[in-house]
């Protein structure tokens, strides 16, 4: 296929995408890693307080990525319908960070009536800027192979600000408060928000829009969701991506409590998070290299499975082998570090799935799946851990009982590693094959063209 379809991506255009994952992680690892426990911790709300604010934010949230996936699909510029958003949402995405990271002087109530609205606003700004960019990858090429290097590039700029984060943000904090802690988090999350914005506008400017509809579409958003509903492979990848995402948000945010009240060093949070960082971006690293040699859908059935024996593991390492802590940490990291590249080239797959089938495209609306399930997922990790947490008596700042230790030993440990299981058995039932894929793109190709009908610049 000689066409833009099947176009060699540039280095160039590659890093330029990545710099808007970098950007966005700014956002999401601080979600991810700390923002439970500075809930708890420096914002002082109880912990079942918690985990029910973040099922109810981020399931009201979650409901808005298909409606701004339906808006991106229909936005028409010169620039394409997704780029300009990378411009639009720098002012919320910036404004969100910093305010809810902000704690008021009301009381308990007044403080938490704040932190949801703020936290419910940080969620829509970021899903105004991250659901187009998301989609992005579905147009820049049509060809499996590169989209995959593309996400491996994209994630291993994720993990790269993610360890950015998860290493400078407890020091910055300190340096930045001089003392204050609150004010050290809304200056952080100010700074944060400054070097974002330089990376989305990079993004921006580096990439190219070259795969548009049929020319002749002309579709409602009812009908988009309808093909969502009969596309079994973007189903599939759904339930996936959520059970992953517990996964994940469960080891990311129980690991600042694991090592402050389990292992009793504080200290040593940064340097965990930031070696759990470097292990996933380099699991990210080498997913094209996998896949030359594995069909995605096994890849992955392998990766889960090691992350699900390698947890239950963990859970019998004693709190003084710091060695083996850490170590166990990377190799998860390891095999966990695939998993976003190979999903979200398997999205841009299922959209070219539903236009082989239906005859329409919805790209913005079959990757604001992703951000849905990613929220979804966080949103039931949060209440998960919230409601453990309080039921065995976890109490902030304090001495833990054997009840609330263990609790968090099993947040870490045994807990993501049912969940790794659960997802080793939905992703054999995935049915886009290599095979498969190469017959989509084949017909896909021969049809009328929708290579690049939309000029972008």
């Amino acid at each position: 296929m000689n066409n833009k379809n099947s176009m060699k991506l540039s280095l160039g255009e590659k890093l330029g995408y990545a710099c808007g994952d970098v950007a966005s992680n700014f956002y999401w690892r601080i979600f991810d890693v700390f923002l439970f426990i500075f809930y708890t911790d420096v914002f002082g709300i109880p912990a079942a307080a918690v985990g029910t604010m973040m099922l109810v934010t981020r399931m009201v949230d979650a409901f808005s990525d298909p409606l701004m996936g339906a808006l991106a699909d229909r936005t028409k510029t010169r620039f394409g319908k997704f780029r300009p958003y990378l411009l639009w949402g720098i002012i919320p995405i910036t404004a969100a960070g910093v305010l809810t990271f902000t704690v008021p002087a009301l009381e308990q109530d007044g403080r938490l009536i704040w932190a949801y609205a703020t936290y419910i606003f940080m969620m829509l700004a970021y899903t105004f800027i991250n659901v187009p960019y998301g989609a992005l990858l579905g147009v820049i090429t049509g060809d499996s192979q590169q989209r995959t290097t593309l996400t491996s590039f994209r994630f291993i700029g994720a993990f790269s600000g993610g360890t950015l984060v998860a290493y400078f943000t407890p020091e910055l904090v300190k340096m930045l408060g001089d003392g204050n802690i609150q004010l050290g988090w809304q200056m952080t999350m100010a700074l944060y928000g400054a070097i974002a914005a330089v990376l989305f506008v990079i993004s921006f400017l580096s990439t190219r829009e070259r795969i548009a509809p049929p020319s002749q579409q002309k579709t409602t958003i009812i009908n988009d969701l309808k093909d969502l509903s009969k596309n079994k492979p973007w189903l599939i990848l759904f339930s996936l991506a959520l059970v992953i995402m517990l996964t994940i948000t469960l080891r990311g945010s129980s690991g600042t409590f694991y090592f402050k009240y389990f292992v009793g060093r504080e200290d040593l949070i940064g340097s965990f998070a930031t070696a759990y960082m470097l292990s996933l971006a380099a699991g990210a690293a080498i997913t094209p290299l996998l896949t030359k040699y594995c069909s995605k859908q096994k890849l992955l059935i392998i990766l889960m499975s090691i992350v699900a024996l390698l947890s239950f593991v963990f859970y019998f390492i004693p709190r003084e082998n710091i060695i083996a802590i850490f170590v166990m940490q990377i190799a998860i990291g390891l095999a966990l570090g695939p998993k976003s590249p190979l999903v979200f080239s398997m999205y841009a797959d299922t959209a070219d799935y539903s236009e082989w089938k239906n005859g329409r495209r919805a790209t913005a609306m079959v990757f604001s799946a992703a951000s849905f399930a990613q929220k979804l997922g966080g949103a039931l990790a949060g209440a998960i851990m919230g409601w453990l947490l309080a039921s065995l008596g976890y109490l902030a700042n304090q001495v833990q009982t054997e009840s609330s230790e263990l609790g968090i030993v099993l947040l870490m440990t045994v807990i993501p590693g049912v969940f790794a299981l659960l997802a080793v058995f939905i992703i054999k039932y995935y049915p886009l094959n290599d095979h498969e894929l190469n017959k989509i793109q084949t017909e896909l190709t021969s049809r009328p063209s929708q290579i690049g009908n939309a000029k972008v610049e």
